[in-house]
């Protein structure tokens, strides 16, 4: 791996990135851009409607300005054309939801130094939302983030062989619908968390694969899964625990898969060294940060614990420098 090269004006940038970042992400806290919407309002109108202190608002106004966040004039604000679909929470584009997850995460990353001491994860702080819409957001924003890849993984993963899929922890059903549009007359079961479930109820009630679809609400640290299927979807799950408790979810997948089902885990994969890719050594730091005992794992750490819970065959069917990397078992 070849070494990143990184010099003054680059450690200055890392150490002032969080800037722009809270500034946008305030305004999404605060419903800024809902309030907003088309038109144009002086920091006035704003400050009363978002029930916030004027001078503090016209402070994050003008912060919103200077970064193009908003565009001022004659002392009016508004969302610039080009970002309105993006900032607009009733449009397919909108990136808010992710916003609000990372802004979610910045309370934690912030106590970093005190959890590296500790050891232990950073104390949860609810945004101005509460902590109920912060999980709420953590959903959408799953969804937001899988929605532009999921059928090109799918696809990717090779023409499907399977008659049942299992999502587990499936949340609002985002993977479970690129599955379904890939295997006409394929059925689902989407398993994960009541409130999670609940979105994914809306976002299938009356669409084209409503029929196709059983909700089972549950929490695999405590229940049993759903038998039955020939293929186990276990996408972005594993690197929220530790590899023993990995290994008691394994075992749970392959107790409810029929013989010679097959299961796919979604996650990072982590390069021995560790150190690549990059994006995996930083997404450990969040799950240090933000659980007990989760992390990212190497493929042979995967392979370990698939063949410790009665899986064989296992192989890195897709490497990615993402959360897109698939590895792949089969249930002798």
């Amino acid at each position: 791996m070849q070494p990143v090269i990184i010099d003054e004006n680059r450690l200055n940038e890392m150490g002032s990135a969080f800037m722009p970042g809270c500034v946008l992400g305030a305004a999404a806290e605060l419903d800024l851009f809902a309030i907003l919407g088309k038109g144009s309002l002086d920091a006035r109108q704003l400050a009363e409607r978002l029930k916030c202190d004027h001078r503090a608002t016209v402070i994050l106004l003008d912060a919103l300005a200077a970064i193009g966040v908003l565009a001022k004039h004659d002392g009016l604000y508004s969302i610039p054309d080009g970002l309105r679909p993006l900032l607009d929470g009733e449009s397919p584009r909108c990136i808010l939801s992710g916003v609000l997850h990372r802004m979610n995460m910045l309370r934690r990353w912030s106590q970093l130094a005190r959890v590296v001491r500790s050891g232990k994860p950073g104390v949860p702080e609810p945004s101005v939302r509460g902590a109920e819409a912060d999980r709420a957001a953590f959903v959408a924003a799953m969804h937001a983030f899988s929605l532009p890849v999921a059928d090109q993984l799918v696809a990717s993963l090779g023409p499907p062989r399977f008659t049942h899929l299992l999502d587990v922890g499936g949340a609002s059903g985002t993977w479970t619908m690129a599955f379904l549009r890939a295997t006409p007359g394929a059925t689902a079961t989407l398993f994960d968390l009541p409130d999670a479930v609940e979105q994914a109820r809306r976002r299938f009630a009356g669409g084209e694969f409503a029929d196709r679809i059983t909700f089972v609400p549950g929490d695999f640290y405590v229940d049993d899964l759903p038998k039955g299927a020939d293929f186990a979807w276990v996408s972005a799950i594993l690197h929220q625990d530790g590899r023993e408790q990995n290994r008691r979810l394994l075992a749970k997948v392959h107790a409810a898969l029929a013989p010679g089902g097959r299961v796919a885990i979604r996650d990072v994969v982590m390069k021995p060294s560790r150190v690549g890719p990059p994006l995996g050594a930083l997404f450990a730091v969040n799950m240090l940060v933000a659980t007990e005992t989760g992390g990212t794992f190497t493929f042979e750490e995967l392979a370990e614990d698939l063949q410790s819970a009665g899986f064989v065959e296992p192989n890195l069917a897709i490497e990615d420098a993402g959360m897109n990397s698939v590895v792949v078992a089969a249930k002798a």
